[in-house]
């Protein structure tokens, strides 16, 4: 019945039926009854992450990670560094890696990347030899750290040249991918496996990898949705992606989208670090609205210090290392952000959008048995009051910050908010028969 929905043309159509079927079952048994258990449930804060660079943290950053409420991490597990020699694999960094993360129960994302001069010379695997080296690694490395949770994805942002050389060729990565995707399951046939990483959501690339026949073997399907529009603009590009999704998916086979690897530089024109922190936690709850499972936030900490490089500016925390201070890394607003939406959400489902006079408009109700809470925001300039069915009933207000605010209170049926495009939660103190039969 949902993958029917998603064959509507009308995307407006096929929202309000799952908004409509979230009233009587969880999102999360709706869009993924039958995904890889390796996977997180969508429509919770159990498949919200963050992008790392190291494989030994320094002291104190992975309690600080694990505060900030970052639940997975995405990263590099580097071929040539752990193959530099024929056959001989060496994985013991990333074993220190998970050695720390396991206790603050992070899990975690590995990348199967990049290129072995052992195998290819000043490119991409674009060999027989090259590939048949990767597969055998790709295995060796799945079989190594099998039954603990692990996403396996077969490269990054093959489809552009930073990281496919010379330039991408969809067909040298599909022989790649089919090639890994086959040793993994034979050498450890449980593990979840997941491609493309594509940079953007580019569809006649991910088509060509559908087209191979790579969705036999995957689990879900990994693009970086990035822009610098708002990220509610990314729902017709999901909506696009599922339809092609179920004209190749084998019959039977439910096959997620995962947003991979998706930020706001805080140094772009026009945007501050206000600003990004405003979009982490849009983006995290429009994914979460739109039965996305795995939202991969780039970056954890800034990359640099130049004020005027974009790249250094993507963390949700300062790039300085505080050694002996807490906490280690200066919070930006990305990271309050973070923290709140995960704190605030923590044990809640989403269950739908409620409808409101402008599509500009967000009102998402989050559960947990009668418990109720809601996001909201908007997306237009300025701010302007909106109502929204309520029984008699007080709400804390948060602001995406974790800043309280005032108590609001429901009149005659109606709960008359103020929005920005700064999300707010409203945590109801009391059972709320009108909001949860809102349409």
């Amino acid at each position: 019945m949902l993958k029917r929905c998603w064959d509507l043309s009308n995307g407006l159509g096929a929202l309000l039926i799952i908004i409509t079927l979230a009233m009587i079952t969880p999102i999360s048994r709706l869009v993924a009854a039958d995904a890889h258990r390796s996977l997180p449930p969508p429509g919770q804060i159990a498949g919200l992450g963050v992008n790392i660079h190291f494989t030994d943290p320094r002291p104190g950053e992975v309690e600080m990670l694990a505060a900030g409420g970052f639940r997975w991490v995405r990263m590099d597990f580097t071929w040539s560094a752990t193959e530099r020699e024929r056959g001989w694999y060496d994985f013991s960094a990333y074993e220190r890696l998970l050695a720390v993360l396991e206790p603050q129960k992070i899990r975690v994302l590995f990348i199967l990347d990049y290129s072995n001069k052992l195998y290819e010379a000043d490119q991409s695997v674009a060999t027989e030899a090259g590939r048949e080296a990767y597969a055998r690694w790709a295995g060796a490395a799945a079989a190594h750290f099998k039954g603990r949770g692990i996403l396996w994805e077969i490269w990054n942002e093959p489809n552009i040249p930073n990281f496919w050389k010379p330039k991408p060729n969809v067909q040298d990565y599909t022989a790649l991918a089919l090639a890994a995707s086959q040793a993994i399951r034979d050498a450890a046939t449980e593990e979840a496996i997941i491609g493309p990483a594509t940079s953007t959501v580019d569809l006649p690339f991910l088509e060509g990898c559908f087209r191979a026949g790579l969705l036999q073997w995957w689990d879900a399907v990994s693009i970086h949705p990035y822009r610098q529009s708002n990220p509610e603009t990314v729902e017709a590009d999901y909506r696009r992606l599922r339809e092609l999704i179920n004209q190749y998916a084998p019959a039977g086979k439910t096959i997620p989208i995962l947003s991979a690897e998706w930020g706001y530089s805080s140094a772009w024109k026009r945007f501050d670090t206000d600003l990004q922190g405003k979009m982490l936690c849009r983006q995290w709850l429009t994914n979460l609205a739109l039965g996305i499972p795995l939202s991969i936030w780039y970056d954890w900490h800034d990359d640099g210090p130049d004020p005027n490089e974009p790249e250094h500016h993507f963390g949700t925390v300062a790039f300085e290392y505080r050694g002996g201070r807490t906490p280690v890394y200066e919070p930006k607003p990305a990271y309050l952000a973070a923290k709140t939406l995960t704190t605030l959400l923590d044990g809640y489902g989403f269950a739908k959008r409620l409808a409101t006079k402008s599509s500009n408009d967000y009102v998402l109700l989050f559960r947990k048995d009668d418990q109720l809470r809601l996001a909201i925001w908007t997306t237009e300039q300025g701010s302007h009051d909106l109502d929204i069915p309520s029984s008699p009933c007080h709400f804390q207000v948060v602001n995406h910050s974790g800043e309280p605010g005032d108590m609001l209170s429901s009149q005659a049926g109606v709960l008359r908010v103020t929005v920005t495009d700064a999300p707010q939660y409203l945590i109801a103190q009391s059972p709320n028969p009108e909001l949860t039969g809102a349409p």
